[in-house]
């Protein structure tokens, strides 16, 4: 017997109303171009990237107002980047640009060329958030198709993550604390995807070692890519963390419970 055509269900209600146009809708609002002074540019393409990663980038810097978009998003990268070196917040403001509709036009060659030639001066100093999305922005304008797919990967990997994460929290728990292994409840996954088996399940090892193997092989991108990996791998608060950790206490009450029915009952 087929099954029945869920889209016939009168009581479906969507996630979002009018999807996909309503979220292209939206997401292209998010992505109206930066906005220039007559005066104001980003640097040249031939910029002197070695004098940018020795200066540094000033605290107590003021706004002039009125002010263009781009002086704004200039202003806030450099707040936040305060102590760093002038090149990561050029870094900084590239990706800002690079995520609009439109942009200048050396603007990918320059974020490419600070990778290709200062990448691990940056990758030593930027924290994650900024590598993070440095890595994704290879997804749009990486040089090759190596680059664009190990960006493309990244963006879902790390998107994913912070909003299950974020959902998580709700729960009361720690990042660092795995669920206590007890029986599930029986309800099913989205779209009646099959059920994950803690034991003997490698979605979660098949996943990042397709991610990493496609890092590897790439020397800008993947470069950061595995930076990225390692540090994940590291980290006590993924759910990559908590998953083996539970696995590991169900293994550990399996051998227990096995233990206690191989001992024999005590001699009267």
């Amino acid at each position: 017997m087929a099954s029945p055509d869920p889209a016939a269900d009168p009581n479906r209600q969507p996630t979002y109303d009018r999807a996909p146009t309503s979220l292209i809708a939206a997401w292209n609002g998010r992505r109206r171009a930066l906005v220039f002074a007559p005066d104001e540019a980003l640097p040249p393409q031939d910029a002197d990237l070695a004098a940018l990663l020795s200066a540094v980038v000033p605290a107590g810097e003021e706004l002039a107002l009125p002010a263009s978009t781009h002086a704004r998003k200039r202003h806030e990268i450099r707040q936040e980047l305060a102590g760093r070196s002038e090149l990561a917040a050029l870094n900084a403001l590239l990706i800002a640009h690079l995520r609009k509709k439109r942009f200048p036009r050396h603007a990918p060659a320059l974020f490419r060329r600070i990778w290709q030639e200062q990448g691990e001066a940056l990758l030593a100093e930027l924290s994650p958030r900024w590598l993070i999305s440095s890595a994704i922005t290879f997804g749009d304008h990486g040089e090759t198709e190596e680059q664009r797919r190990v960006g493309l990967a990244m963006n879902m990997l790390f998107s994913l993550m912070k909003l299950y994460e974020f959902e998580r929290l709700q729960s009361g728990y720690p990042a660092d604390r795995a669920f206590p292994p007890r029986r599930r409840i029986g309800a099913e996954l989205p779209l009646d995807m099959p059920g994950f088996s803690l034991v003997s399940g490698g979605l979660d090892i098949n996943l990042l070692a397709q991610i990493w193997e496609m890092a590897q092989a790439e020397p800008v991108a993947g470069r950061i890519a595995c930076h990225l990996l390692d540090r994940l791998n590291h980290d006590p608060r993924s759910l990559f963390r908590r998953m083996v950790l539970m696995r590991d206490a169900l293994d550990a009450r399996r051998v227990a419970r096995s233990a206690r029915v191989k001992t024999p009952p005590a001699s009267p």
